[in-house]
């Protein structure tokens, strides 16, 4: 992996081998020097840290960091899609079922993940005495292992509701478990292990080993499981060690965040490092599983999201409200980043200009003018930028190999931490005044009117701008309170700042708000359907702010009449995993 040693990670097939002996034929008995095997291994720290790459690769798993996360964007409010877009378009509408391959690939990716850091802590503890470790190596390689676990086991629980507890390399006769509840997992796995990580982990790395976990990213998920778990007080002070740390700055573009060349910058806490020269020819699917392959290192999730005219799939689409609300970041013309901006005509935030890529966009996308590329039909108001390589190239890489990226994923970043820990105060103590003062650093930098600055010109009273002024004509101002900032943060700040960057859904679930927020979309989108071709002008350009032709995209009419929390708030337990686990009881 990019900036960790060891870039050929060892197969998980070559780590469990065992040879089988035979007494009937001692030909059976010999042993190939040249083979690895369990007992010919975990001899070295250098094997041990080849163990340790392996947990690393699978964070690369297409279903945790790359194309096939598309599908949990497609779940919430943020993303629409077509109906050609099979499978992905099953989880826009929420006909998936238990045997669709993303809601099976994520449960397996998850799992290597866990057996590869399982077997490397079982291995490190009973390592045999003459291994010789060099400083803290040992407890290091444990730490980062127990990090990588709870995070493997983060998102098995946020994403099914449920799992499967293991926390060694199972036996015969123990693979068969019974689920336990995500309550459950985070007791017995994420917490011990986050803070056990937290006490061995350095702050930092050394240039050679830039993308191993650290201090902040354990203390920072650590914070975020309480948050989700609704400790607040736990959570808060978790925040506040995170931030009080001062290792971590937000970057003067928001853009940093999502290019290859400003990777590991000042906001940085947790990436899954990618890049784009090992491998030569291998598609950006294709990690480290397979025997005697080296994985292409890549990613494939730019081919998601890109633009289809250059080489894309535009498998995710940003949504009207999101496209809405980013247009409704409104600039501040005091704000300094925007000064040089603003004397080139500036009309869009930081932050829309970053993240979607409308028709009357800024600037050039892929080269060229926005206006000039092909699909503004369809109902198409905004192609997702976030993750792709429109900033500095015609096309996305590779094209005929399904995709090449060398962008890391941002796992966890600082404005997240930010606006987790305004989240955490506004429910632990009520102090709407530090939680404004967070939310603010973020649209400051975002190069937006602040929520103080509303506030200061309108009598203390702030708009609610995740509601569409197309459709229902004004903004409703409110009053500075727990309940409207909460509204805000839910409905405005975190999908503005954070879309598209794997979490969304998990945060509607959590707040239990998706069947509210689904009733208004999809109403929305029925007043959009009756007025096309008056009020919009569909058939004849369209009109601002989203210039929405063609047709008004169905995105949330289906969803809104499908959805049940019992039944779609959670991914369902995989066929797979119900028909070989004998002590599996469900109800999906």
């Amino acid at each position: 992996m990019k900036k960790l040693k060891n870039k050929r990670l060892l197969s998980l097939l070559i780590l469990v081998i065992s040879l089988v002996s035979c007494d009937e034929d001692e030909f059976l008995k010999e042993v190939n020097p040249n083979t690895l095997t369990a007992d010919t291994f975990w001899k070295t720290q250098e094997q041990f840290n080849s163990a340790l790459t392996t947990v690393y690769g699978a964070l690369q798993f297409q279903s945790l960091s790359g194309s096939t996360l598309a599908n949990e964007m497609l779940l919430s409010d943020i993303a629409g899609t077509e109906n050609w877009h099979r499978p992905h378009y099953d989880f826009r509408n929420l006909t998936y079922n238990d045997a669709s391959s993303y809601v099976t690939n994520k449960w397996n990716a998850a799992y290597i993940g866990i057996f590869r850091a399982n077997q490397l802590i079982g291995q490190i503890q009973s390592a045999d005495p003459s291994v010789i470790f060099s400083g803290n190596s040992k407890v290091s390689m444990i730490a980062q292992a127990r990090f990588l676990r709870a995070f493997f086991y983060f998102e098995i629980a946020h994403s099914y509701g449920k799992g499967i507890i293991h926390t060694t390399v199972p036996k015969v006769g123990e693979f068969n478990k019974d689920l336990s509840t995500k309550e459950e997992i985070l007791e017995n796995v994420i917490k011990p292990d986050l803070e056990y990580a937290k006490t061995n982990l350095p702050q930092n790395w050394d240039g050679d080993n830039l993308g191993r976990v650290t201090w902040g990213a354990a203390t920072s998920l650590l914070g975020k499981a309480y948050l989700y778990n609704e400790e607040w007080t736990m959570a808060s002070k978790s925040f506040e060690e995170v931030i009080n740390s001062n290792i971590y700055s937000l970057t003067p573009e928001i853009m940093d965040n999502f290019r290859h060349d400003t990777e590991f910058n000042s906001e940085s806490i947790f990436e899954i490092a990618f890049e784009d020269v090992s491998g030569p020819g291998i598609s950006g699917d294709e990690i480290d599983d397979v025997p005697n392959n080296n994985g292409s290192e890549s990613t494939s999730l730019a081919r998601a999201v890109g633009h289809f005219a250059r080489g894309g799939w535009s498998v995710v689409l940003s949504s009207y409200y999101l496209h809405e609300m980013l247009i409704n970041d409104v600039i501040d013309p005091n704000n300094p980043i925007n000064a040089s901006k603003l004397n080139g005509g500036l009309v869009h935030s930081n932050r829309l200009n970053a993240t979607i890529a409308p028709r009357n966009g800024e600037g050039l996308y892929y080269t060229e003018n926005y206006q000039d590329l092909p699909g503004w039909g369809f109902g198409h108001s905004a192609y997702v930028k976030k993750h792709s390589e429109w900033y500095h190239k015609e096309n996305e890489s590779t094209i005929e190999f399904g995709g090449r990226s060398p962008i890391n994923f941002r796992a966890i970043r600082l404005a997240d931490v930010y606006l987790m820990y305004a989240e955490a105060v506004l429910n632990d103590s009520g102090d709407t005044g530090k939680a404004v003062r967070y939310i603010d650093m973020v649209r400051s930098r975002a190069g937006v009117i602040t929520l103080q600055d509303y506030m200061d010109n309108n009598g203390g009273m702030f708009p609610q701008l995740h509601v569409s002024i197309q459709v229902h004509g004004t903004q409703p101002m409110v009053v500075l309170n727990t309940e409207n900032i909460m509204t805000h943060l839910r409905r405005v700040e975190r999908p503005s700042e954070l879309c598209f960057e794997g979490y969304r859904n998990k945060d509607l679930v959590r707040w239990g708000i998706k069947k509210d927020i689904f009733s208004e979309l999809a109403s929305d989108e029925t007043w959009r359907e009756t007025n096309k071709e008056t009020t919009l002008d569909v058939n004849n350009g369209g009109v601002a702010p989203l210039f929405i032709v063609t047709r008004i995209r169905p995105d949330f009419t289906v969803t809104n009449r499908s959805y049940t929390p019992s039944q779609h708030d959670y991914l369902p337990i995989p066929t797979g995993e119900v028909q070989t686990n004998g002590n599996l009881i469900t109800d999906n």
